[in-house]
């Protein structure tokens, strides 16, 4: 039950987060320091930030979930961290060298330069699409923490979710969500702690929990399994392969991940904080995996707790347990930590959003000879409106997915292989053409609705991301262009090679990361 002494913690630590990101917007001059921090981002801020964002609360309630009481989870989703090492190597070597070469705010400014201004619009437009749905999905999830544990009902909980983010993001801009994921990642990780060792506490200890996990919830790696026709929705290929088109694409074409990058001042600095992120982000996840891999064990243990988790909700397993088992000031911190948590995400988003909207739309069409002043101001008000739209998607987002770690990644996946392959197009094609190009994206977002809607027992998710690349590269080729276009990208191919040679020990490092992984998670496996 809720105290007085929760409120003071939770209250505490969203006055100091809003005052830091009051302190912090009160210094910005334009459009360039709301959106990019002035480029003047230490990299291991901007490492930990982008940790910190994708761990979200939804990684800290749903993986858990997933892992525990998801039929055909466990731990398995160890193999979607494979590709993670994997894919900051394209994303350094290719999309977020070429954006920063560029001098964008936005990655779709540098497909006008490309392709026209035509081009620009409809991917930027697609991303507002995409990022608010998936953003949506976010709100819903924090509002699932909040209406179980202060027991208010579901949409009172998500207007309360989506205010409180919007709020803390209006004044900081990118800077503030930045200074405030470093400490986010932290809080979050003590909640994470905190939850483990009570549920150690609670269940009997270490191995009175092991002793009660299925079988099934211990295989890692399940190498027979594909997704194609055999219903394995989490095998090792399409969790490895499907991983890697998924992550290139949201660390580097998405301007919710890239914009961080962006914000980094030269080359160098947004190579090492991609490097950063491929090395952290396991640890962080691992943990959280840990936690369901326990909870697997504690709700064979505890059958009344098990009986108060809805059977078509799993997503709300870790907030009944911090309601039931967790005493009072502590139920604060977790609380605090799982805030952390969906500002760490929700934030980058809503000011993602609103820098497309104003540096791709407002500033290209409505307004393109406005000061600084009235851009950062319109800014903060275009940060408001997508908070109010993303807070009304979260009133839909119950109906996607079993868990919401699916939801938000079968969203994602219907938009990040297209989206990909005309980034790659643009930076390493001559002949691709604008037209080639959204044709491309129409019949890779098309053929992925197909097998959503058609195929999607039979087809994993993960497939979309290879399968909607794969169909966008075919139709632009179809239209690609007789004579080659003169571009700054003319010698990319002896470019990439200096750039891997120069960085061998960076690269090489991540390709062994991914087998340090590979191997831990067979190991763990084994252990258990």
């Amino acid at each position: 039950m809720i105290t007085t002494l929760d409120y003071i913690v939770i209250g505490v630590y969203f006055a100091g987060l809003i005052l830091l990101s009051y302190v912090i917007g009160r210094r910005f001059q334009g459009r360039a320091d709301y959106f990019l921090g002035g480029r003047r981002m230490p990299v291991w801020a901007i490492g930990f930030s982008i940790i910190a964002t994708q761990a979200s609360v939804i990684s800290m309630i749903s993986a858990p979930a997933f892992v525990a009481l998801r039929v055909g989870g466990g731990l398995q989703w160890l193999q979607y961290e494979f590709a993670v090492p994997l894919a900051m190597i394209p994303v350094a070597a290719i999309l977020a060298r070429a954006f920063h070469r560029a001098g964008v705010i936005t990655v779709y400014e540098y497909l006008e330069r490309r392709f026209g201004a035509a081009t620009r619009l409809l991917f930027s437009l697609i991303f507002q699409l995409s990022r608010s749905l998936a953003t949506g999905v976010a709100v819903y999830a924090a509002a699932i923490l909040l209406s179980t544990i202060l027991e208010t009902s579901l949409p009172v909980s998500i207007l309360l979710v989506g205010g409180i983010c919007l709020l803390y993001t209006t004044m900081g801009g990118i800077a503030a969500d930045i200074w405030s994921d470093v400490i986010q990642l932290f809080v979050l990780w003590a909640g994470i702690f905190i939850v483990l060792v009570y549920a150690v506490k609670v269940g009997g200890g270490w191995e009175q929990l092991l002793a009660h996990v299925p079988a099934d919830r211990l295989q890692a790696i399940d190498l027979t399994a594909h997704g194609l026709g055999d219903g394995a929705t989490f095998g090792f290929w399409p969790m490895l392969l499907g991983g890697l088109f998924l992550y290139t694409s949201y660390y580097g074409c998405d301007q919710s991940q890239i914009q961080r990058v962006l914000s980094t001042p030269d080359e160098d600095t947004a190579r090492r904080t991609l490097f950063m992120n491929g090395i952290g982000r396991f640890p962080l996840v691992l943990s959280y995996i840990l936690v369901g891999l326990l909870f697997a064990g504690f709700v064979q243990a505890v059958p009344s707790f098990t009986a108060t988790i809805p059977a078509d909700h799993p997503d709300y397993m870790i907030p009944l347990f911090i309601k039931h088992y967790v005493p009072s000031g502590i139920t604060g911190i977790l609380l605090a930590a799982m805030f952390a948590a969906v500002m760490s995400s929700i934030d980058s988003a809503f000011n993602a959003l609103a820098a497309t909207t104003v540096q791709d739309v407002y500033a290209r069409y409505v307004r393109p000879r406005a000061s600084d002043r009235h851009y950062l101001k319109v800014s903060r008000w275009f940060t408001v409106g997508w908070g109010v739209i993303c807070t009304a998607f979260a009133f839909l987002a119950g109906r996607v997915a079993p868990t919401v770690i699916e939801g938000i990644n079968k969203i994602g996946s219907v938009f990040y292989g297209p989206i990909l392959a005309a980034f790659l197009l643009a930076i390493l094609s001559r002949r691709a053409t604008g037209a080639g190009v959204i044709a491309g994206l129409l019949a890779g977002v098309g053929v992925n609705l197909v097998l959503w809607l058609r195929f999607e027992a039979e087809v994993s998710w993960l497939w979309w991301n290879v399968a909607g690349c794969l169909a966008t590269l075919t139709v632009a080729w179809l239209f690609r262009g007789r004579h080659p276009v003169a571009t700054a990208e003319v010698h990319w191919g002896r470019q990439l090679g200096k750039e891997l040679r120069t960085h061998r020990w960076l690269y090489g490092g991540l390709v062994l990361y991914f087998g340090l992984i590979v191997l831990v998670s067979v190991l763990l496996s084994r252990i258990v």
